[in-house]
């Protein structure tokens, strides 16, 4: 076998020469390495309603979903997800023209930015930022610009430390070449929900400046206190500029199963959908139906279901306190924000790296979310979408290894 010289191209595509190993892959096999708790990577470790599961195996025996499923994804499906949307939110799709099923939700943000964005478009992300959004924008050869969520202290509305979005910055940021805005809320890893008044300013700098936008609304089901999500789709002259994104994951505790879904107008999805159709092709046959019969089910299980979330956001957030953390409790979402600075610490990265072998606990260092390394160092992210007893165990630990 002839070896390569030093001069030869390299191998991996220069567009993703920046992404290497995720980060959850590291610290998942950090956490297996030293037997410590993963509070790292954001998935349960329960799994969700049972008659939900059950309604997969039905699937599977009866025979549905067992070969390719239509493209789009299943009749059921794509009717289920527009009836939650005018539930929940008023707004009202078309199964069969606004509709389309993916892979999970970061198929769904792939197959959005290869198919609207050319090389040179300009995508304004607001940072921190689930890291699948730069290595697809790169694919798509779209370039990033970053609007940092700045943190505040305890001067928030309600006395709690927060991560905000500066409209103005926001603002700035779009240029001539700005083709697209992709926003997350509630937002991985903050925390944040979006407000009434910051949706509204988005959707306004969207139609003067006639921007798409990509909107990642897979928390949509878990916002806490008095925070409400609220569909961009939903404000005036979005409906039309907008591929609103949602999953079954987070929602109903099953994140193997790979099932999102895109909702948008007919001429956005079928964009969507060329780019999708040779991602995948289709994916999660059977799932597909358990999922249709889960965004059925009634109030009651995503009330319990927020619930349960938002004692575990306050048993860990209170316990990462004590421990000497500085929290910023989260309004949405199953992951926590700290910072490390109280500890003694700036390096978020060091600090996740040394914390196994320490506390016999994992978290992932924020600033592996940030284009502006320096803006995330200290900050730190804890999942609480675990059992009451690991994330009483997790704060045991962390108490112990802080004296």
């Amino acid at each position: 076998m002839t070896s390569m010289s030093s001069s030869a191209r390299p191998l991996l595509n220069r567009r993703l020469a920046e992404f290497g190993t995720t980060i959850f892959a590291e610290m998942s096999a950090l956490a297996v390495r030293t037997g410590a708790i993963n509070l790292g990577q954001g998935f349960p470790d329960t799994d969700g309603p049972e008659e939900i599961r059950e309604a997969a195996v039905r699937a599977l025996r009866d025979g549905r979903g067992n070969q390719y499923p239509p493209g789009p994804g299943v009749p059921e499906l794509r009717a289920a997800v527009a009836g939650h949307q005018q539930r929940r939110y008023g707004l009202s799709y078309d199964p069969d023209t606004e509709v389309l099923v993916t892979a999970g939700a970061t198929e769904a943000i792939a197959a959005a930015l290869l198919a609207l964005l050319e090389p040179g478009d300009e995508v304004v992300a607001l940072e921190p930022y689930y890291d699948s959004y730069a290595a697809c924008i790169a694919m798509a050869g779209g370039t990033r610009v970053p609007v940092t969520l700045r943190p505040h202290g305890d001067d928030g509305e309600d006395g709690q430390r927060s991560f905000r979005l500066d409209l103005d910055e926001l603002r700035d940021a779009v240029t001539d070449r700005t083709r697209l805005l992709l926003l997350n809320t509630p937002h991985n890893p903050t925390g944040t929900v979006l407000s009434r008044r910051e949706l509204t300013a988005i959707a306004e700098l969207a139609v003067e400046r006639d921007l798409l936008v990509v909107t990642d609304e897979v928390y949509e089901h878990l916002v806490f206190d008095t925070a409400e999500h609220l569909p961009l789709a939903s404000f005036p002259g979005m409906r039309e500029r907008t591929v609103t994104i949602g999953s079954a994951g987070k929602t109903f505790s099953f994140t193997g199963w790979k099932v999102g879904w895109v909702t948008a107008a007919p001429a956005l999805l079928t964009a969507v959908r060329s780019a999708k159709q040779y991602l995948t092709y289709v994916a999660s046959g059977p799932f597909q139906y358990a999922v249709a019969e889960a965004l059925a089910l009634p109030e009651s299980y995503f009330a319990a279901y927020r619930e349960d979330m938002r004692a575990k956001r306050d048993l860990l957030a209170a316990g990462l306190a004590e421990a000497g953390f500085g929290v910023y409790r989260p309004a949405g979402t199953y992951f926590v924000t700290t910072d490390i600075r109280p500890l003694g610490g700036s390096d978020g990265f060091a600090f996740c790296r040394s914390l196994p072998e320490r506390a016999g606990v994992v978290a992932v260092p924020n600033a592996v979310f940030y284009d502006h390394r320096e803006a995330g160092a200290p900050f730190v992210r804890f999942a609480f979408c675990k059992r009451a007893s690991v994330l009483e165990e997790a704060v045991r630990r962390l108490k112990a290894a802080a004296g």
